[in-house]
Parts: C-alpha cells; sequence; structure tokens
C-alpha cells in the first residue's frame, strides 16, 4: 500500500472513531435528558398530588380536620404559607379564634410542699418509689417514662429535686449563636435537658440566637420589652414553677424568679387544667414543663410530623401533665426545636429536617448537688 493509501486508511478510521464518539455523546445526552424530564415530571406529580391531598385537608367537608391543618401548619414558621395558599387573611383568621380567657390568678405556692428526702433520691443507686408509684430504679433521681396517645409518642422526665431544673443561656451570645441542648448540658456539666422558650425564626431559618421574648437568668431579667404573648415559666428562689399569660418585670422581681422563659399556653394553672375553647386545636411536635405539689419538675417532650407520632395537641398535653400530678404546668417551644436529651444522647425523634436545632434557652437537669 502507498502512502496516499496508507493515508486515507488512518482517515477513515480516525472518522469512523469520531463518529462513534459522537454517536456515544449524542445518546449520552438524549439519556439525560430523558431522565431529566423524567425527574421533573415526578415532581411535578408530587407536587400535584401533595397539594391535591392539603387541598382536601383544607377545603373538605370536615371543619375539624381543616382547622387542625391551619393550625397546625400555621404553628410553623417554615411552613405556615401553606395555610395561605387556600384560605384569605380573614379565613385563617376566623379558623384560628379561640375564647379570649381571663388572666390566671397568681400561682398559689401553698400548694407545694417540700418532698420528703426519701421521696428525691437514695444517694446510693438503690430504687425508690415516689409518692406517684413511679420507681427511680438507680437512684439518680431522675425517672423517665415513655408516654403514648391517640397519634402521637414522646417521654416525660421526672426531676424529684426541683433545685436541679434551671433555665440554661449564655445572655452574651444572644444575638450572636445558639446553642444546640447538647452544647448546653455540656457548657453546664448537666445531665439532661430540653429546649425551652421561644426565638426570632424567620421562615424557619434563624440560628437561635435571640430570645422573641422575656428570659430571666440568674434574677437578671432580659429583652423585658418583648415581653410574653401566650405565657410564662418562672421558677423563683424556692424553686417553685409559676406559670402565667405574662408578668411584669416587677412582678419577677417581687415573686423572687431566678429563671424564666415564655412561650404557653398557659396548661394547668393552681390545679386547674385551661379552658378547652381558649385552645387552639393542631397537632405538632410539643415540649412542656410542669410541677407536682411535691415540687418534683415534670419535662414533657412529644415527638411529631412521623408516621410513627403526629404529635400531640395542648389538651394531650394537659391530659399527660394532669396523669403524672401537676398543678402548674406551661407549654413550650415546639415543633422543629422540641428535644430531651439524656444519658448521652437524644432520646425522642426531631421533626427537625436539617438536624438539631440551636436554640437560645433551655431547661437542664444539673447533677445532684450541684445547685448547692
Amino acid at each position: 500500500m502507498n502512502h496516499t493509501g496508507q493515508e486515507k486508511a488512518v482517515n477513515s478510521l480516525i472518522a469512523a472513531e469520531k463518529a462513534k464518539k459522537e454517536g456515544f455523546f449524542r445518546k449520552f445526552i438524549r439519556f439525560l435528558t430523558k431522565l431529566l424530564l423524567f425527574i421533573i415530571e415526578t415532581a411535578l406529580l408530587a407536587a400535584l398530588v401533595l397539594y391535591a391531598g392539603m387541598y382536601v385537608l383544607a377545603k373538605g367537608p370536615s371543619p375539624a380536620i381543616r382547622k387542625i391543618f391551619v393550625t397546625s401548619v400555621r404553628e410553623t414558621s417554615a411552613i405556615g404559607f401553606l395555610a395561605d395558599l387556600y384560605f384569605t387573611p380573614e379565613e385563617i383568621a376566623e379558623i384560628e379564634a379561640v375564647r379570649e380567657t381571663e388572666e390566671f390568678a397568681p400561682t398559689d405556692t401553698s400548694l407545694f410542699i417540700e418532698s420528703s428526702p426519701e421521696n428525691t433520691v437514695s444517694g446510693d443507686g438503690v430504687p425508690v418509689t415516689d409518692e406517684w408509684g413511679l420507681v427511680d430504679e438507680d437512684g439518680d433521681g431522675i425517672i423517665i417514662e415513655p408516654v403514648k396517645g391517640s397519634g402521637y409518642a414522646g417521654y416525660m422526665m421526672i426531676v424529684l429535686d426541683p433545685s436541679r431544673v434551671i433555665v440554661g443561656s449564655v445572655p452574651s451570645s444572644f444575638g450572636g449563636r445558639g446553642f444546640r441542648v447538647s452544647e448546653f448540658v455540656e457548657r453546664f456539666d448537666a445531665v439532661a435537658g430540653t429546649n425551652a422558650g421561644g426565638f426570632l425564626d424567620p421562615n424557619g431559618e434563624g440560628n437561635g440566637s435571640t430570645p422573641d421574648s422575656t428570659v430571666v437568668y440568674e434574677g437578671e431579667v432580659y429583652f423585658s420589652g418583648f415581653g410574653c404573648v401566650d405565657g410564662i415559666a418562672a421558677i423563683d428562689s424556692d424553686h417553685i414553677l409559676h406559670v402565667a399569660r405574662r408578668m411584669t418585670e416587677q412582678e419577677l422581681i417581687d415573686n423572687d424568679i431566678q429563671y424564666a422563659v415564655c412561650y404557653g399556653p398557659v396548661l394547668i394553672s393552681n390545679g386547674v387544667p385551661a379552658d378547652p375553647e381558649s385552645l387552639r386545636v393542631s397537632l405538632n411536635p410539643r415540649t412542656a414543663i410542669g410541677q407536682r405539689a411535691d415540687k418534683a419538675m415534670l419535662l414533657l417532650v412529644i415527638d411529631g410530623r412521623q408516621a410513627s407520632s403526629m404529635g400531640a395537641s395542648f389538651q394531650d398535653e394537659i391530659e399527660i401533665m394532669q396523669r403524672y400530678g401537676a398543678v402548674n404546668a406551661i407549654n413550650l417551644d415546639g415543633g422543629s426545636s422540641s428535644v430531651m436529651w439524656f444519658g448521652g444522647d437524644y432520646i425522642n425523634k426531631t421533626a427537625s429536617v436539617i438536624g438539631i436545632r440551636p436554640v437560645p434557652t433551655s431547661i437542664l437537669v444539673l447533677k445532684e448537688g450541684a445547685a448547692g
């Protein structure tokens, strides 16, 4: 074969290889295009199904389901807009309307008695049975009870010595950064904790650094100008939990309040449960704090937005707190912030899709004897 023939053969091979590569590339592009179209179509179909499903909930024949849908999503900063897809502001206001309650009477401290030492902690790891028949198996002064009901599951923590329960916060960090509950536990050398008060959370993207209402930490009042909207949980120097719709700065001082956070609503006041007609009907993850007559503190966390636990209503919280003997109880911040930390880990399932959220305040349980 002469030189010209060889050159033609080489060029032919190169052209064939190039055509093969271009053919593969075209097939690959077609495959990617079809895959992208499939993903888009699937996403649109899923969105349509979701929208239709929510439409049935929102516009269906059941007023009760409509109310639960609107109030539940409206309690969540990240998805509150969903109610706006189906209702006008006036319709939402009408659906959310509840009976206005009178101000709760000030906490009656005479309802609380000092628990006898044998009903708080054995100190030697020996099981202790408290006055409600609950057993502190390891004698550490903390009892963890699973709670379950229609559509919800969670945990009740009973802390037998109320002096161990404080509000954990780092005022110097306000406006800068928030802390996960586990970080609060580590920072305060505590043994357990939950989330506590509300915080500024625009579009569900807040960093948990700034409370949205009054906070009291070690007797100092912060953000008093913000006040409280639905309720305040306040612990005095005698370790009594006060609950109220709101307390002025002077009332906080007069009652010698050492720790406080706001959220609400008040669930039980001086042994009397809140009027059901005054409570929104919604299902969400919940956190609450209460206190028994023997001063034992009750910390409740309910999971939500999950197949195994849709969430609890405020009425559910009342019934749980009454079951455990609460004289006073109040709902705290919930939703994706609701967590309970104990024994080196979170024991509940958070509803947050981005992991444990930072918060500005927490309810902490100190080690035995740490409170002096």
